[in-house]
């Protein structure tokens, strides 16, 4: 998906883009996540003046997760606002700054795929859960919370005061 600035400017109304994009490499470090399906893409390109371009659309793909606490799979569907704004600067070391939402790129042909895959980074679920009342596995056994109770001994105890559970039992 890449769009040039001097060929957009020349066209009229917003340039379009609906491709389905090949992600799993971007999860491959994640564990909790088994199947990433292509991610659909559906964006317009909007051209403003000569060396300035504003990207919008929607980002969507399904992913196939592990829940972090019972360990049970689950299907997820991530859907993502994407909007970014691309401005034609030779220098760009100079020109960049932090606070401002508008990306500079030395090149007149711009890549879109890069800034997707890190929109769908930022926007990846941090700790899926099956639902959001998940009691998870009991840390003791390893029985399954949602489906019964295991007996175990629930009782914390704080393991500075560990030595003094046992101080005031008879011998």
């Amino acid at each position: 998906m890449h769009f040039q600035f001097r060929k957009l400017a020349s066209t009229e109304g917003p340039v379009e883009f609906h491709e389905a994009l090949d992600v799993h490499h971007v999860t491959k470090g994640r564990k909790d996540i088994t199947h990433v399906s292509p991610l659909q893409a559906d964006l317009k390109v909007f051209s403003f003046g000569e060396g300035e371009a504003d990207v919008k659309g929607r980002l969507s793909v399904d992913l196939d997760m592990t829940c972090s606490r019972c360990l049970k799979p689950l299907k997820k569907q991530v859907g993502i606002d994407f909007e970014e704004r691309f401005k034609y600067s030779e220098n760009t070391e100079n020109v960049q700054d932090e606070e401002d939402d508008i990306r500079y790129v030395a090149e007149d042909d711009v890549n879109l795929v890069p800034f997707i895959e890190e929109a769908l980074l930022l926007n990846l679920p941090f700790a899926a859960v099956c639902k959001d009342d998940c009691k998870g596995l009991c840390p003791t056994c390893g029985t399954d919370l949602n489906e019964r109770d295991c007996g175990c001994d629930k009782e914390v105890i704080d393991p500075r005061l560990a030595a003094l559970k046992d101080f005031f039992k008879q011998q």
